[in-house]
């Protein structure tokens, strides 16, 4: 068993329950871990038998482009996909920040982050 790891994928996205949020967008990150078996490419050093990280990512940058309230439903959403798309996926672990978060009474947080498992 392996396990796949794309982490630091930036996005710029629409998501928030703020309808400012919405509007303008702001950064995302998403990091994703990947479970499966590969010991096949291991032997045969061959793209196609393995969970190709760049299809991976097209996936997620799709999730991406669909505009949520919340970042469970976009975690959420994530793993679904990655199952649906990925059929030698075992286990998905994925984390969704937003940087720079608006506050309804002001100040200032770095990101807040969600992270889903299945």
């Amino acid at each position: 068993m392996g396990l796949i790891e794309i982490e630091g994928m930036d996005f710029f996205a629409y998501h928030g329950c703020f309808k400012e949020e919405r509007v303008i967008g702001t950064r995302f990150t998403v990091d994703a871990w990947l479970s499966t078996d590969t010991s096949l490419p291991e032997s045969s050093d061959e793209l196609k038998h393995t969970v190709n990280y760049q299809a991976v990512y097209a996936l997620i940058r799709q999730e991406m482009e669909q505009h949520s309230h919340l970042l469970e439903h976009v975690a959420r959403r994530i793993i679904d996909a990655i199952y649906r798309d990925f059929t030698t996926v075992t286990h998905v672990r994925i984390k969704v920040s937003k940087l720079n978060p608006a506050l309804a009474h002001g100040g200032k947080i770095k990101q807040v982050s969600v992270t889903l498992e299945q």
